[in-house]
């Protein structure tokens, strides 16, 4: 398939972000670092912490027990030196230090490296590692399986650098910097560390507003936080005011203690990007809408291109062709890994687009693995697509697609386009989204508030279409391990395809829907859902919703009850009422997906004032740490 293990890729993506701090050594420093195990600091940003007499452990976490690789001491400027050890292939590097005697640790670093010969541990380093390894984490040490664990431990390095401590060269870089609230958050979180190490008093403040005990690790405190991030929001924030960092940190209390990042990839690609779909390495595949132009008053066409970005958020490949030609909400891998993608056809209107340039609206496209196109330069038009939307691969290989301009659902039966059927009769205006729970297909109808549910020979069981009160323009669908299918509705929401329904007026919640497709449940509202567009679930079942409007993304607790936190049941909002977890680097959401690291990924897909002449946005958002992870099973062939 040609492409790195997900070790060796964390690795290689580790040591280039690190370069630029290794080659201020020396060549000497360098060999002699190299030939003679791990050397670092104790080097707390805090004025009036303590640099010695800190205990280091360095452990290799993975699945299983950690393994315990050396123990030292810093010496009274807080060095520290480690022999040589072999760090098991399958496993990541985490460094803690305890100080004075105490028996939990204060600081940690992590590494993916096997070769890192200098770390340093500080506040940042440990709210890093917390927040990338939150999903992870138990009283004191995180473990669990590859690829999550390792790209969690890559995605913590863009938060703070495990060899110099500073902070994460994507944290300090555009899109993100102080262009989102995400680094005065983090400087806060590292501010509440700093204020234990000056006062060991605070430490059991800092435990209690988290809701662990005191023998827990700091690390394994702050990620409770990351996990349910607004359960003391003003508790901590005063915590975070009894210290000050080197930089500005928040001046008021946040709804929530959340750390998004942005991703722009080159910056002259992403225009519009509409949802994802995530392999089993964990990287991220995304479709688009348009035409890259950072003018929002110069009309564009339909993009003809997808992306692969890594787990960590870089970009790795452009793929075009295919006829691909404005993809919308439509992506989603086979079990052997090959990729479709459905072409709603997005551009400007003619002229601003010109006529012979207008994309079509009625056709898939298909790649390999590697990005080679499958279909052919007009993309597979079987199936009388019209304005395809949502799609959902099912075991068998089946493809099904909502097609939005002519109120029907086709199926590519074992993915083949030759055997194409549609359905037309199914009692659904504007189709949207389609999922398979096993059992049943589930197809939403925006325009007239509907969930249609099929056999997997497409015919209607009894009862469909379902319609519900708390049904109000139904877009995204999802399904939970159990076979719930849950409903974003967005309340407002229509599309034109071309034709526009008039804007209703409705009540924006979700609903779900029995594994049988016999019940729904009454709508759930909260959380600051305000015009829910993707939904999808975590790996706990818990539901996340991506919201079209108010720079927001919304938790609910799922089916499995067990797994929310503070008690909460079925339905009810886990993220705050008032706000969800806002993020002032949001736009205009729609795709969102969970990946094996537990980072919630989120579509910017349009600006917040969408000029129709070209209103695509242009990043992608990590919510880093904030869901149970799901794992993506292996292909079964080679995605060619």
């Amino acid at each position: 398939m040609g492409y790195r293990s997900a070790h060796a890729r964390v690795a290689i993506a580790l040591l280039a972000a690190t370069a630029v701090a290794l080659t201020a050594c020396t060549a000497a420093e360098s060999d002699e670092s190299s030939d003679d195990g791990l050397h670092g600091h104790v080097a707390p940003v805090v004025e009036g912490a303590d640099t010695g007499d800190w205990a280091l452990t360095a452990w290799a976490v993975g699945s299983g027990e950690p393994i315990e690789l050396g123990r030292t001491t810093t010496d009274d400027d807080g060095a520290f030196h480690l022999d040589p050890v072999t760090l098991p292939e399958d496993r990541i590097l985490l460094v803690e230090a305890a100080h004075g005697g105490a028996e939990r640790a204060d600081l940690v670093a992590v590494s993916a490296s096997d070769d890192l010969t200098e770390m340093t541990l500080n506040e940042r380093t440990t709210v890093a590692a917390a927040y990338g390894l939150a999903q992870f984490f138990g009283r004191e040490l995180p473990s669990g399986e590859n690829p999550g664990l390792a790209n969690a431990t890559a995605m913590a390095g863009n938060l703070a650098d495990p060899v110099t401590g500073a902070y994460g060269e994507v944290l300090m870089t555009s899109p993100n910097a102080y262009e989102t609230q995400t680094l005065p958050a983090f400087t806060s979180l590292s501010n509440i560390v700093g204020a234990c190490l000056v006062d060991r008093e605070v430490c059991h403040d800092v435990y209690a507003a988290a809701g662990v005990d005191d023998t827990a690790s700091m690390a394994s405190a702050i990620a409770t936080i990351a996990r349910d991030p607004s359960a003391a929001a003003e508790e901590l924030f005063e915590l975070s005011q009894l210290e000050q960092g080197d930089r500005p940190g928040l001046n008021a209390a946040p709804a929530a203690w959340t750390l998004a990042l942005r991703f722009d990839g080159d910056g002259t690609d992403l225009a519009g990007p509409g949802n994802f779909a995530i392999d089993p390495d964990g990287n991220i595949w995304i479709n688009n809408n348009y035409e890259y132009n950072a003018d929002p008053q110069t009309p564009v066409c339909g993009s003809d291109q997808m992306f692969k970005f890594s787990p960590t958020g870089a970009l790795l490949e452009t793929y075009e062709g295919g006829g691909l030609s404005g993809s919308g909400y439509g992506i989603e891998f086979t079990a052997d890994g090959l990729l479709w993608f459905s072409n709603f056809g997005f551009a400007a209107a003619a002229p601003g687009c010109p006529e012979d340039e207008q994309p079509p609206h009625n056709s898939m496209s298909l790649f390999t693995y590697d990005g080679e196109a499958l279909s052919p330069d007009t993309g597979f038009t079987a199936g009388d697509l019209s304005w395809p939307q949502g799609i959902e691969v099912s075991d068998n290989g089946d493809v099904w697609i909502a097609s939005c301009g002519n109120d029907s659902v086709s199926v590519y039966p074992g993915g083949d386009p030759e055997a194409a059927e549609n359905f037309a009769d199914l009692g659904l205006e504007q189709p949207f989204d389609v999922v398979d729970n096993g059992e049943h297909i589930f197809v939403s109808g925006i325009a007239n508030n509907t969930v249609a549910v099929l056999d997997r020979d497409g015919t209607p069981v009894d009862g469909s279409p379902l319609t519900d009160p708390g049904f109000q323009n139904p877009m995204g669908l999802a399904t939970d391990a159990d076979g719930n299918v849950w409903v974003a509705n967005s309340g407002t929401t229509t599309l034109p395809c071309p034709e526009r329904p008039a804007d209703a007026e409705g009540t924006p919640s979700v609903s779900m829907i029995s594994a049988d497709g016999s019940t729904v449940s009454s709508a759930f509202t909260g959380g600051g859902v305000t015009r829910p567009w993707g939904v999808t679930t975590d790996g706990d079942g818990n539901v996340w919703v991506a919201n079209f409007a108010d720079q927001r993304l919304s938790a609910f607790c799922g089916a499995q009850a067990e797994t929310c936190p503070r008690g909460l049941e079925t339905g009810e909002a886990i993220s705050p009422d008032d706000t969800g977890y806002a993020f002032d680097g949001f736009t205009r959401n729609t795709g969102l997906a969970v990946d094996p690291s537990g980072n919630v990924w989120v579509a910017n897909n349009w600006e917040n004032v969408p000029v129709q002449t070209n209103p695509g946005a242009h990043q992608i958002v990590a919510f880093v740490g904030a869901a149970a992870p799901l794992p993506v099973a292996p292909f079964t062939g080679s995605g060619e």
